[in-house]
Protein backbone atom coordinates (compact mmCIF):
# COMPACT_ATOMS: atom_id res chain seq x y z
CA UNK A 1 0.00 0.00 0.00
CA UNK A 2 1.31 3.45 -1.05
CA UNK A 3 1.21 6.65 1.66
CA UNK A 4 0.64 9.71 0.13
CA UNK A 5 3.11 12.57 0.63
CA UNK A 6 2.00 16.05 1.30
CA UNK A 7 2.82 18.29 -1.19
CA UNK A 8 3.70 22.20 -0.65
CA UNK A 9 2.92 24.92 -3.40
CA UNK A 10 3.44 28.44 -4.07
CA UNK A 11 3.22 30.26 -7.51
CA UNK A 12 4.13 33.29 -9.63
CA UNK A 13 2.91 34.70 -12.32
CA UNK A 14 5.38 31.78 -14.76
CA UNK A 15 5.95 29.28 -12.47
CA UNK A 16 4.65 26.55 -9.83
CA UNK A 17 6.90 25.43 -7.10
CA UNK A 18 6.29 22.59 -5.64
CA UNK A 19 7.59 20.30 -2.26
CA UNK A 20 6.84 17.05 -2.20
CA UNK A 21 7.89 16.34 1.60
CA UNK A 22 9.08 12.61 1.47
CA UNK A 23 12.74 12.90 3.59
CA UNK A 24 15.48 10.19 1.92
CA UNK A 25 13.86 9.15 -1.18
CA UNK A 26 15.58 5.81 -3.04
CA UNK A 27 14.26 4.64 -6.52
CA UNK A 28 12.25 7.67 -7.28
CA UNK A 29 10.22 7.88 -10.47
CA UNK A 30 9.18 11.38 -11.36
CA UNK A 31 7.28 12.51 -14.68
CA UNK A 32 5.51 15.04 -15.74
CA UNK A 33 3.27 16.05 -18.47
CA UNK A 34 0.74 19.62 -19.43
CA UNK A 35 -1.38 18.55 -17.32
CA UNK A 36 0.11 16.40 -14.60
CA UNK A 37 2.66 15.57 -12.42
CA UNK A 38 3.56 12.00 -11.02
CA UNK A 39 5.81 11.09 -8.10
CA UNK A 40 6.62 7.60 -6.92
CA UNK A 41 9.43 6.35 -4.53
CA UNK A 42 10.88 4.93 -1.04
CA UNK A 43 11.83 6.23 1.75
CA UNK A 44 12.62 4.50 5.17
CA UNK A 45 10.70 0.98 4.54
CA UNK A 46 7.48 3.31 2.71
CA UNK A 47 6.56 3.58 -0.33
CA UNK A 48 4.88 6.93 -1.56
CA UNK A 49 2.91 7.96 -4.45
CA UNK A 50 0.85 10.93 -5.62
CA UNK A 51 -0.52 11.94 -8.71
CA UNK A 52 -1.51 15.32 -9.56
CA UNK A 53 -3.83 16.94 -12.83
CA UNK A 54 -3.29 20.07 -12.65
CA UNK A 55 -5.49 22.92 -12.62
CA UNK A 56 -3.72 24.44 -15.70
CA UNK A 57 -0.93 23.38 -18.24
CA UNK A 58 2.91 23.64 -18.01
CA UNK A 59 5.50 23.72 -20.25
CA UNK A 60 7.07 20.29 -19.64
CA UNK A 61 9.85 20.29 -21.65
CA UNK A 62 10.89 24.01 -19.51
CA UNK A 63 10.44 22.04 -15.73
CA UNK A 64 12.41 20.48 -13.68
CA UNK A 65 12.86 18.95 -10.49
CA UNK A 66 15.55 17.71 -8.09
CA UNK A 67 15.53 15.21 -5.52
CA UNK A 68 17.15 16.17 -1.80
CA UNK A 69 18.27 14.45 0.79
CA UNK A 70 14.96 16.03 2.80
CA UNK A 71 12.21 16.57 -0.05
CA UNK A 72 11.54 16.39 -3.90
CA UNK A 73 11.13 20.05 -5.48
CA UNK A 74 9.79 20.58 -8.86
CA UNK A 75 9.93 24.14 -10.33
CA UNK A 76 7.21 23.80 -13.45
CA UNK A 77 7.43 26.70 -15.75
CA UNK A 78 3.16 27.64 -16.49
CA UNK A 79 2.11 27.43 -20.08
CA UNK A 80 0.28 31.00 -20.07
CA UNK A 81 1.97 33.54 -18.33
CA UNK A 82 -0.15 36.27 -18.94
CA UNK A 83 -2.93 34.24 -16.95
CA UNK A 84 -4.44 35.45 -14.07
CA UNK A 85 -2.48 33.19 -10.52
CA UNK A 86 -4.09 29.93 -10.56
CA UNK A 87 -6.84 29.52 -7.69
CA UNK A 88 -5.55 26.40 -6.77
CA UNK A 89 -3.39 23.79 -7.77
CA UNK A 90 -5.19 20.98 -8.91
CA UNK A 91 -8.52 20.22 -11.04
CA UNK A 92 -10.71 18.34 -8.29
CA UNK A 93 -12.56 20.77 -6.47
CA UNK A 94 -12.96 20.68 -2.65
CA UNK A 95 -10.32 20.32 -0.36
CA UNK A 96 -7.73 17.93 -1.20
CA UNK A 97 -6.07 16.96 2.16
CA UNK A 98 -2.25 16.08 1.15
CA UNK A 99 -1.73 19.47 -1.15
CA UNK A 100 -1.38 22.41 0.85
CA UNK A 101 0.35 26.57 0.47
CA UNK A 102 3.70 26.73 0.86
CA UNK A 103 3.52 29.97 3.00
CA UNK A 104 6.94 30.44 3.16
CA UNK A 105 7.62 31.16 -0.73
CA UNK A 106 3.58 32.54 -1.11
CA UNK A 107 3.81 36.01 -2.36
CA UNK A 108 -0.44 37.13 -3.49
CA UNK A 109 -1.10 38.31 -7.41
CA UNK A 110 -0.47 41.95 -6.32
CA UNK A 111 2.85 41.03 -4.72
CA UNK A 112 3.82 39.70 -7.58
CA UNK A 113 5.73 42.68 -9.15
CA UNK A 114 8.35 43.44 -6.26
CA UNK A 115 8.28 39.42 -5.73
CA UNK A 116 11.70 37.70 -6.25
CA UNK A 117 12.08 34.70 -8.52
CA UNK A 118 11.85 31.24 -6.90
CA UNK A 119 15.43 30.37 -5.83
CA UNK A 120 16.43 27.88 -8.86
CA UNK A 121 20.15 26.77 -7.73
CA UNK A 122 18.86 23.32 -6.50
CA UNK A 123 17.94 22.79 -9.94
CA UNK A 124 21.12 23.12 -11.45
CA UNK A 125 21.30 24.21 -15.31
CA UNK A 126 18.98 21.60 -17.17
CA UNK A 127 16.23 21.53 -18.56
CA UNK A 128 13.61 19.03 -18.97
CA UNK A 129 13.31 16.30 -16.32
CA UNK A 130 17.01 17.24 -15.13
CA UNK A 131 18.18 15.81 -11.59
CA UNK A 132 20.42 18.32 -11.38
CA UNK A 133 22.17 20.36 -8.41
CA UNK A 134 21.84 17.08 -5.94
CA UNK A 135 23.27 19.47 -3.38
CA UNK A 136 22.26 22.19 -0.97
CA UNK A 137 22.79 25.01 -3.90
CA UNK A 138 23.93 27.61 -1.28
CA UNK A 139 21.33 29.82 0.48
CA UNK A 140 19.82 31.94 -2.03
CA UNK A 141 17.97 34.48 -1.15
CA UNK A 142 19.39 34.85 2.35
CA UNK A 143 21.15 37.98 1.72
CA UNK A 144 24.44 38.53 4.81
CA UNK A 145 24.18 41.05 7.24
CA UNK A 146 25.69 43.96 5.18
CA UNK A 147 28.93 44.96 7.41
CA UNK A 148 27.02 45.41 10.84
CA UNK A 149 28.84 45.92 13.81
CA UNK A 150 28.12 43.70 16.34
CA UNK A 151 31.21 44.50 18.36
CA UNK A 152 29.59 47.23 20.29
CA UNK A 153 25.95 45.66 20.78
CA UNK A 154 24.78 45.29 24.39
CA UNK A 155 22.88 42.19 24.23
CA UNK A 156 21.60 42.79 28.00
CA UNK A 157 24.83 41.74 29.60
CA UNK A 158 26.56 44.06 32.21
CA UNK A 159 22.78 45.75 32.83
CA UNK A 160 22.45 47.42 36.02
CA UNK A 161 19.49 49.53 34.79
CA UNK A 162 15.86 48.23 35.90
CA UNK A 163 13.52 47.94 32.77
CA UNK A 164 9.67 48.91 32.91
CA UNK A 165 8.96 45.12 32.67
CA UNK A 166 11.10 44.35 36.19
CA UNK A 167 8.02 46.39 37.88
CA UNK A 168 5.80 44.48 40.08
CA UNK A 169 2.26 44.23 38.52
CA UNK A 170 -0.66 45.98 40.14
CA UNK A 171 -3.63 43.56 41.39
CA UNK A 172 -6.02 42.52 39.78
CA UNK A 173 -9.64 43.77 40.26
CA UNK A 174 -12.58 41.49 40.93
CA UNK A 175 -10.79 38.87 42.87
CA UNK A 176 -12.65 35.51 43.70
CA UNK A 177 -12.99 36.79 47.43
CA UNK A 178 -13.99 40.16 46.72
CA UNK A 179 -16.94 38.81 44.41
CA UNK A 180 -18.23 36.85 47.31
CA UNK A 181 -18.47 39.93 49.61
CA UNK A 182 -19.79 41.93 47.28
CA UNK A 183 -23.19 39.35 47.22
CA UNK A 184 -22.80 39.20 50.96
CA UNK A 185 -23.35 43.05 50.87
CA UNK A 186 -25.93 42.90 48.29
CA UNK A 187 -28.87 40.79 49.96
CA UNK A 188 -31.46 42.79 51.48
CA UNK A 189 -31.20 41.99 55.39
CA UNK A 190 -34.17 39.93 56.74
CA UNK A 191 -36.68 41.35 58.91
Amino acid sequence: MSLTPTVLWAQRKDTIFLTVEVAGVTEPKISFDSNNVHFEGKSANNHYKVDLELLHEIEPEKSKYTVGARNVEFLLEKKDTNAEFWGRLVKATGKVWYVKADWNKWKDEDEADEAEAFDTSNFGGMGGMGMGGMGMGGMGGMGGMGGMDFSNMNFGEGDDEEDSDDEAMPDLEGKKGDEEEEKKEEKPASS
